[in-house]
């Protein structure tokens, strides 16, 4: 049976979602859980790669189990052996065999959030990056539309990025205040390995005034790394929705 997992998750302990030798993972941490109550190994595939930091609200994966079990139990399952890594299933549903988290995603989702404030966060401490002198969300935004479509994003990708091109199509781009916040919501099918990441530390640089709408234009244009702004820090990003057909 193939099971599709609606995932919640702090990325802070983590090195990322990818499983690897230098710490814990969130596909580690769920395969472990797994193999917990159903004495099988198996593989969890998620439907984005997100690096160490960056947290989920709706990260989406699957993986197989050679028995039937219910998916509601499958889901409880899971959360109790999960604990007490801050990695919440919110839903597991049986799935089509040929279903798959990553290859028939049709949307990926994601906000930045932006705390700015001059005094650091309390409670939210690693879940926004927090800058202390004013910005200006307005243009941001404008700049930001010029992002949009489709082009090449070597100048927003990272250097150790693996994707085969450079182009992708950006159908989202915006950003808006939120009393102390600044939110920067991003939507694709895919993107490049640190691109939103890419565009927020831009972006910063044109609500300091330091940039204007025409440099980021000019970055884009470039095809360079180097044009490229301060990449922010992964605190303050979330994978908030997956889509499918």
């Amino acid at each position: 049976m193939r099971y599709k997992l609606t995932i919640e998750y702090d990325g802070s302990p983590f090195v990322g979602w990818q499983r690897q030798d230098n710490g814990p993972s969130i596909q580690g941490a769920l395969e472990d859980a797994i193999a917990k109550f159903s004495q099988s190994r198996v593989t969890v595939t998620g439907a984005g790669r997100t690096d160490a930091g960056v947290h989920a609200l709706g990260q989406v994966a699957h993986f197989d189990l050679d028995r039937e079990l219910p998916a509601d139990k499958v889901r409880d399952a899971i959360n109790h052996f999960l604990r007490p890594d801050p990695v919440v299933v919110l839903e597991a549903v049986v799935a089509p065999d040929d279903f798959h988290a990553r290859f028939s995603a049709r949307q990926r989702h994601y906000l930045f959030r932006i705390l700015n404030r001059r005094s650091p966060p309390a409670l939210e401490n690693g879940k926004v990056w927090h800058i202390s002198h004013a910005l200006d969300a307005g243009a941001m935004h404008a700049a930001a539309q010029s992002l949009l479509g489709s082009h090449d994003f070597t100048t927003f990708r990272a250097s150790e990025c693996q994707a085969q091109s450079p182009v992708k199509t950006l159908d989202r781009l915006d950003v808006s205040r939120r009393a102390d916040e600044i939110h920067i919501e991003a939507s694709a099918r895919s993107f490049l390995h640190h691109q939103v990441r890419s565009f927020v530390g831009s972006l910063k640089l044109v609500g300091e005034g330091k940039w204007q709408p025409r440099d980021l234009k000019a970055a884009l244009e470039a095809r360079d790394r180097r044009a490229c702004g301060t990449v922010s820090p992964p605190d303050g990003l979330y994978l908030v929705r997956v889509d499918y057909s």
